[in-house]
């Protein structure tokens, strides 16, 4: 009753196109939780790939929730990829040297949106690109091919481009009981002996559930 086997790669036999990400990551600016996972035919391994612009001296962190179900092609732009816009010209002179780094931008003249944090049992889509310092809620269903450039609240539905909300999952007091619940967050035994209300629609069942 404990649940697949969190150490393996690919958990799910058969298809080595699935990989829990927890595994599979070097970069330690990337942080994801138990039993997110990637499915890429092309290679669920190179995760990281999908992650862009990230680099080590800006210092912002992808976080990622635990149960996340995350489709091929998904995209994350981090930091990196802002330029300075502020003066005339948007192109980075300074990271070609050669005496061009004599405008390299001070402190604060690059915009920093932060960490980029996606919370549990989020489902993000096909294809979607997921902007910098973005904050995805909790129970988030993200659709195909959506270009999400702001905060998304909690079991909220949204899609295009710019992503939009198309509707919340349950009514803002249901998702107050469902953030205060937290099952993504119990010991993975009482999640497994409980996934039949974890699964279904009455949040009052899953309520009786919650340990004390």
């Amino acid at each position: 009753m404990n649940g697949p086997d969190l150490s393996n790669k690919h958990p799910l036999p058969g298809f080595p196109q699935v990989s829990y990400i927890r595994n599979i990551i070097n970069n330690p600016n990337i942080e994801i939780g138990e039993y997110t996972y990637y499915d890429d035919p092309n290679g669920a391994e190179n995760f990281e790939r999908n992650v862009l612009y990230h680099y080590p001296f800006i210092g912002d962190k992808l976080i990622i929730g635990k149960f996340c179900a995350i489709a091929t092609g998904v995209r994350f732009i981090m930091n990196g990829a802002n330029h300075k816009m502020s003066g005339i010209s948007t192109y980075p002179f300074q990271i070609f040297g050669q005496g061009w780094e004599k405008v390299m931008p001070k402190e604060g003249d690059l915009p920093f949106k932060g960490n980029t944090v996606i919370g549990n049992d989020v489902w993000i889509g096909y294809q979607s690109l997921i902007m910098p310092g973005v904050h995805i809620g909790n129970g988030a269903i993200i659709a195909a091919g959506s270009v999400v450039t702001r905060d998304v609240p909690p079991y909220a539905i949204v899609g295009g481009n710019p992503a939009q909300i198309v509707r919340s999952r349950f009514s803002p007091e249901q998702v107050a009981q469902l953030e205060q619940i937290a099952w993504w967050d119990w010991p993975i035994d009482l999640i497994s002996r409980h996934l039949e209300a974890i699964v279904g629609a009455d949040i009052d069942a899953l309520q009786v559930c919650k340990p004390a």
